[in-house]
This record gives C-alpha cells, sequence and structure tokens, in this order.
C-alpha cells in the first residue's frame, strides 16, 4: 500500500471524508476508486459511490479477491442506504465466507450486519433474528456492537418486548457513544425515544387513550379481547386470529367491537365493509355470509349475536373489548411508515417491504403525493420517493410483519 492510500484510508477512519479525497481525487487504480467509494459514501453520494466500488471491484485482479469483496461489502451498504433490496443476498454471504476465510473478520462482521439491517427492512423478522443470534456480539468494536445492538432493539420492538428492547438500545446507546460516530449516537437516541412516544391509540366506550408500546403490550396480554387495527388481527389471551388478508371480515370485527357493549345496525355494518351508502339485499345477503364467516373464526374467544336491528359482540369469559387504532389510519399506513425513517425509497424496495406489486405502491404514493404527504425526486427509473418523519408517535405497530405480542 502506498503512502497517498494509506494516508487517505487514515483520513477516512478519522471522519476526515474532504481530506481522504484530496490524497486520491485524481487517481484511477483500484484502491483509490474503492476509498473514492467510501468517501463519496459518506458525504451522502450514493449513486457515485456505488459507480466507484463497482468499477474498483472490476479493476482489482484475480490475486486480490479479499479487496474485491471488501469492494461488495461497501457496495451492498451503500445500497441499503439507497434502499436498494432487490440485490441477490448470495453476492454478500460469498463475500463475507472469503473474508472470515482470510481473517478480516471485521469486514465479514460489517457483511453479516447488513443482511441483517435488510432482512429487518423487509420485513423478514425470523430469519433476521437466526442471523443476529448466529453472530457473537462479545468483544466487537464499539460502532459494530452499537448497529448489532440496534438490531436486536428493533427486533424485540416489533415483537413488542420492551423489556428487552430497552435493555439492547442502552447497550446500543453505550456502545455509539464509545464508537465517536455521532450518526450511530443520533439513530441510537432516536430508537430510544420510540420506547417513551406512543404508538397506538385505546378506543373504548370511555373513549381514546394514547399508549406507549409498553402499554401496548400490557394490553394484549390482558386477557381482553383486543381488535388490533395495527397489525389487523383479533387477540384474546394466548389466542392470536390473523386478518390482515382478510380485510371485509377484519373491518367487520372493528366495526362490532367499537359498538361494544352495544350492538350496531346492519346497515352501518354494510356501509364500513362494503362501502356503500343505498344498500339492497344482495348487500345483505353478503353481509350474512360474511358475519357467518367472522362467528366461525372467533367461535373460541366470542360469539356474535344477531339482534332485532343488527349484530353484538359478546366476548367469553367476560371479557371487555377494546380496539387498539394506529396512530395513523387509512390503508397507506405501513407506507409511511417505512418512508417515516427519512431514507428516499424506490417503488420496488417498497413493494418487496410490503410484499406486493409496484403498481400498488404507486397507486398509494399517487395518493399520498395528492395529499400532500410524500414527493418523489429524481425522473423515471431514478424516481425515489420521501417523506417527512412523522412526529409525536413511532410508527414501529405499522412496519410490515410486526409480530404479535406473545
Amino acid at each position: 500500500m502506498d503512502s497517498l492510500i494509506a494516508a487517505s484510508a487514515r483520513a477516512l477512519a478519522a471522519g476526515d471524508v474532504l481530506g481522504a479525497l484530496k490524497r486520491v481525487s485524481l487517481r484511477e487504480d483500484p484502491p483509490a476508486l474503492a476509498l473514492r467509494g467510501i468517501a463519496m459514501a459518506q458525504l451522502g453520494e450514493h449513486p457515485r459511490a456505488r459507480e466507484l466500488l463497482r468499477r474498483a471491484a472490476r479493476a482489482f485482479g484475480a490475486h486480490e479477491a479479499v479487496a474485491r469483496a471488501r469492494c461488495v461489502v461497501a457496495e451492498a451498504e451503500v445500497a441499503l442506504a439507497m434502499r436498494d433490496l432487490g440485490g441477490a443476498p448470495r453476492t454478500l454471504a460469498a463475500a463475507s465466507a472469503l473474508l472470515e476465510a482470510h481473517a478480516d473478520h471485521a469486514n465479514a462482521l460489517q457483511a453479516r450486519l447488513i443482511a441483517v439491517r435488510r432482512l429487518l427492512l423487509l420485513g423478514r423478522l425470523a430469519e433476521a433474528a437466526t442471523a443476529l443470534a448466529a453472530i457473537d456480539t462479545r468483544g466487537l468494536p464499539p460502532s459494530f456492537a452499537a448497529v448489532a445492538e440496534l438490531a436486536a432493539a428493533e427486533l424485540a420492538l416489533r415483537s413488542l418486548r420492551t423489556d428487552d428492547a430497552a435493555a439492547a438500545l442502552a447497550r446500543a446507546l453505550d456502545a455509539a457513544h464509545r464508537s465517536g460516530v455521532p450518526a450511530l449516537v443520533a439513530e441510537a437516541e432516536e430508537a430510544h425515544r420510540a420506547l417513551a412516544q406512543p404508538a397506538a391509540r385505546r378506543v373504548s366506550p370511555d373513549g381514546e387513550q394514547a399508549l406507549p408500546l409498553a402499554d401496548v403490550a400490557a394490553l394484549l396480554q390482558s386477557g381482553d379481547l383486543v381488535v388490533d387495527a395495527c397489525r389487523h388481527g383479533v387477540r384474546a389471551g394466548a389466542a392470536w386470529l390473523p386478518l390482515a388478508r382478510r380485510p371485509v371480515l377484519f373491518t367487520l370485527a372493528r366495526a362490532l367491537a367499537q359498538a361494544w357493549p352495544g350492538d350496531i345496525d346492519r346497515n352501518a355494518l354494510i356501509a364500513a365493509a362494503f362501502r356503500t351508502r343505498r344498500p339492497d339485499e344482495t348487500h345483505r345477503a353478503r353481509l350474512r355470509v360474511e358475519i357467518g364467516r367472522l362467528r366461525t373464526l372467533v367461535k373460541d374467544v366470542a360469539a356474535i349475536e344477531a339482534t332485532a336491528r343488527g349484530f353484538h359482540l359478546h366476548p367469553h369469559g367476560g371479557r371487555a373489548v377494546v380496539v387498539l387504532a394506529p396512530p395513523v389510519e387509512g390503508e397507506q399506513g405501513a407506507l409511511l411508515a417505512l418512508l417515516a425513517d427519512g431514507a428516499a425509497w424506490s417503488t420496488s424496495a417498497l413493494g418487496l417491504a410490503l410484499a406486493t406489486s409496484q403498481r400498488t405502491v404507486q397507486r398509494a404514493l399517487a395518493d399520498l403525493e395528492a395529499a400532500g404527504r410524500v414527493r418523489g425526486v429524481g425522473q423515471a427509473r431514478a424516481r425515489r420517493w420521501v417523506a417527512a418523519p412523522l412526529a409525536g408517535f413511532t410508527t414501529i405497530l405499522l412496519l410490515p410483519s410486526s409480530l404479535p405480542a406473545g
């Protein structure tokens, strides 16, 4: 390694990005290209950073497999920052294995942490938990420890294990301060604030109450019959009945729960479930069918009884009925929750994270843009979508594949 490359690398490690660039900005050899790519990434110029890292990877010779693998890891981190989630995870896994075989443990660990963070963004929480459990966090450098603990905290938050999340966040904050990396400190502090912020609203006959995550977890474990409009399901004690893929049944369940302890008029149920203000006999027949399906689904936790004017929800065991409503109402809640991280997302990445088609995402984004809640940046395939952070509450319960409290 020549003196300019070594000096540039030291400058980057110390956070002096411009100093690093001054030393290699006019050079086109592979190590200089790689350092320029990393520097541009730290400046937020992600497309340029990706281009430089790809050029560096191609320019390294066949005998420089470790250097190429390091470029693959750096490019994967840039892709993560760009919310480009469509890359092949096998390429990153192969680079990690090669680096581990050549005793480059730091970059191998970086690759594994990038893979965990990608899985979290995609909502593949079980896979993320398995991958994170395979990482030995003892004795890690502070910056790596902070990233690992932040991933552990997010997993705990999204499964409503708030005590575990608080402990992981305390460790993450300590490691971030020891690392001296301002971005890590800011990320850890923001995640810590999510614990105290309202995450949902409890809607009951007595009114509405904002709940932080710890209170949401306590409510779901209370034994009450909870119609969870954040994750679209019904909770009663240990029983969890997911209804995310059956929106009509969930709408009926929520309407019945909001009317409890009274009943609800048939026309009101039809209007809520079928979105019509002029019901006819076909709607009433369809309502009977859907109520029958819902009655069968919830028979172990509640009964749905017909009344003179409509239907009444009667939970077993004298349970109370509560509706847990999201902080943001509407079908675009999960989309807004993803965009609330401040990053610029492509429609393809949003489609992957939401497990839906790009066309569906594009329609939702068009509606949100018309309402002034999101904006597009760039043109054609380079177009990205951003939204202002949703202040005053945390959107953790709206993220895709959030787990029900166990």
